[in-house]
């Protein structure tokens, strides 16, 4: 097997996702019974190292930010980006609604048969659920938050918000103990780099993990399914490509950073994104890539990336909200009015903040956005019904976001290592050097 790991990361994966799609075109439905579970198998390993990797993450990247930044600095300009972004987003999202005009000559749709409305969390809901009442039940994935007075089970991006302030308090514990907690610290620290180990083993899986990912995706849905939204398909992948190439490009040119370099360094959590529709799913891949291909600070990367892929949604939260308030305008009849526009915005950008811990994340962002706009909210389970689809495009826009944002604010900060940005190494799998 010596000669498969010569071959590139990214090009494994490629070739992963070209078998994955042909398996699934000459196999069809079978390939969601015969090749499914690899890709299921794939996403709970992603899963299973996901939140021990951020807990030890996290408190090694507090305790040894304290002593450098101010860690409210950093936060206050990770959110500022996140806010940027989300803004920009919801411009592109409204723009591609306007110009294809996916809901103009649609037909009679049906809502999709397992289409369920979903609880939408207030603001003060959103804020309390983040401290966990358990941080062992968090730490699990089984913790507990509230949707009005409805007690529901969190879930885990929803969770891993939780172990993200916990792990931050037990941060600042250690810092304010002083050198009474060396050898802890330290033990964390060697914990940490022993979940980065492990996050290298299992990234080895990625090319498997597509195959089966795909050969169910593509054997799973017909042309037919598509073809009564694919005017709305096309403009979603639309948006999503401009906002990535076009507005990415240009935040990267005004930071003086070259562009080719990070799409390059970027590209493997963009590829797991992608395949495994799961913020959640490519976060590890994200935060190896930011600090081993793009070279921000891993203590400010291990704090940054874990927070966007719970909380930066510009896909899911801001491009895809717009545009189906647009869709469903135009599949209805309703005309917007320029206040309706503004509400959908506000809702966007303000909403993909409150809705991080709820399942269903572009549906609920779809839902409160509707209703701030007063559109008919039962419309949305029409689009349900291709959702998978939507949200491969989506999830990338969101996990390239998620990079983007900590390189932005590490180049303004000082945190950015631009030897390593420059070299953009985007084979990040087990590599030269790396102990296996």
């Amino acid at each position: 097997m010596a000669w498969w790991f010569r071959i590139k990361f990214w090009k494994r994966v490629v070739l992963g996702f070209v078998l994955g799609a042909l398996a699934g075109w000459l196999f069809g439905k079978d390939a969601e019974t015969w090749f499914g579970p690899l890709g299921d198998l794939y996403v709970t390993l992603i899963k299973m190292i996901a939140v021990p990797l951020v807990f030890f993450a996290v408190i090694n990247a507090v305790a040894s930010l304290a002593g450098q930044k101010s860690i409210a600095a950093l936060a206050g300009r990770t959110f500022l980006w996140f806010a940027i972004t989300a803004v920009l987003a919801v411009g592109v999202g409204l723009a591609a609604g306007y110009l294809f005009q996916p809901g103009v000559g649609v037909g009679v749709l049906q809502v999709a048969s397992d289409y369920k409305e979903k609880q939408v969390p207030g603001v003060l809901d959103m804020l309390f659920n983040i401290v966990p009442s358990n941080p062992f039940a968090a730490l699990a994935g089984a913790a507990t938050g509230k949707v009005g007075d409805t007690t529901v089970l969190m879930p885990r991006n929803g969770t891993v918000l939780q172990v993200i302030f916990f792990a931050g308090l037990v941060g600042f514990a250690l810092v304010k103990l002083g050198d009474r907690t060396l050898r802890l610290r330290e033990l964390v620290r060697e914990a940490s780099d022993t979940m980065i180990q492990v996050t290298r083993f299992v990234l080895e899986f990625t090319p498997i993990g597509t195959f089966g990912l795909i050969a169910a995706l593509v054997g799973g849905y017909g042309f037919a399914q598509l073809k009564p939204l694919l005017q709305f398909v096309v403009a979603l992948y639309a948006a999503c490509a401009f906002h990535i190439v076009v507005v990415y490009t240009a935040l990267l040119l005004i930071h003086r950073l070259n562009p080719w370099k990070f799409f390059r360094g970027a590209f493997p959590g963009m590829q797991v994104g992608f395949v495994a529709s799961s913020s959640f799913a490519a976060m590890p891949v994200a935060l190896r890539s930011v600090q081993h291909n793009l070279g921000v600070d891993k203590n400010y990367a291990s704090f940054a990336v874990p927070l966007g892929a719970t909380i930066k949604m510009d896909g899911c939260g801001a491009i895809y909200p717009a545009l189906a308030a647009v869709f469903i305008a135009q599949y209805t009849g309703i005309h917007l009015s320029t206040t309706q526009y503004v509400m959908i915005a506000i809702a966007s950008v303000l909403g993909s903040f409150g809705t991080a811990g709820v399942p269903g994340t572009a549906v609920i962002m779809a839902t409160v956005v509707l209703s701030a706009a007063g559109l008919p909210l039962q419309v949305i389970g029409y689009l349900y019904a291709i959702d998978r689809i939507l949200d491969m495009m989506r999830t990338m826009t969101n996990v390239t976001g998620q990079m983007l944002v900590p390189v932005l604010v590490a180049k303004e900060t000082g945190l950015l290592d631009q030897k390593v940005y420059d070299a953009a190494d985007s084979n990040v799998g087990i590599i030269e050097g790396d102990a296996a």
